[in-house]
């Protein structure tokens, strides 16, 4: 791993040996000036997606990190500094990081960005695997319902998470993603910014009844293909019988 300081500048590169024009990695038009853009999504902000496989062995995604709500309208991407590991792109690397050698399916990271503004604060971006032939759950339910096993899969895997004692604050249906090939389904948890450590047990609980009032919440917004009992498996796989709302 590459730590590197450039005036103004902070990277994360998750390689041995530096890139020619690596620090250019965060800038879209510098992908588009390689014809290697494959897409984008739409959130937040713009999620790009890069042919990168030749390059890191996988494909990658970008994205830049942009406040939400109210604030998001005066101030749409600078974050007050504190320490650079606290920074929200550094902090997502490295979770991101400690997930993966962990064995659990998150994207890898790639690389980080942090940028100190001339009069306070800070932007940031972050580069991460893409996860190929994927879309995220309530897709997939719109068109079609999951096995008993598929929502086992899915709780062991929130178990997985929970036991590595990591809470992810915004678990919920969109991101949960769904990698399809052939007849197999692989799984994988999204978007960990602002997701960190916590210590005690309180807070599972209160983790998964806010996942299931997303899946309801879709099920009335998108027509999502979910049922309690569908619940009942997922929680299942997770290892308990029932939780308190």
């Amino acid at each position: 791993m590459l730590e590197v300081r450039q005036n103004h500048c902070f990277y994360l590169f998750n390689w041995d040996e530096p890139y020619e024009e690596q620090s250019r990695f965060f800038s879209p038009e510098f992908w588009r000036e390689q014809d290697r853009i494959l897409g984008s999504a739409q959130g937040r902000g713009t999620t790009w997606f890069l042919r990168t496989a030749d390059l890191f062995g996988v494909n990658a995604a970008l994205r830049h990190y942009y406040r939400g709500g109210f604030w998001g309208k005066i101030n749409k991407d600078r974050y007050t500094f504190t320490s650079l590991e606290r920074t929200r792109s550094f902090a997502e690397f490295h979770l991101l990081q400690r997930l993966h050698q962990a064995g659990l399916p998150v994207p890898k990271p790639l690389a980080a960005k942090v940028e100190k503004l001339p009069l306070g604060g800070y932007r940031a971006d972050i580069l991460t695997e893409k996860i190929e032939n994927a879309q995220d759950l309530t897709a997939l339910l719109q068109t079609q319902t999951l096995s008993d096993a598929a929502w086992r899969q899915i709780g062991g895997l929130i178990r997985r998470l929970h036991d590595l004692q990591i809470c992810h604050t915004d678990l919920n249906a969109h991101n949960i993603l769904v990698q399809q090939s052939g007849a197999q389904e692989k799984y994988w948890l999204l978007d960990f910014d602002k997701c960190g450590q916590k210590s005690g047990d309180f807070w599972k609980a209160q983790n998964l009844v806010r996942l299931k009032r997303s899946f309801w919440k879709e099920t009335a917004r998108m027509g999502i293909r979910f049922t309690e009992e569908n619940w009942v498996m997922l929680l299942q796989g997770y290892g308990v019988k029932s939780l308190q709302a």
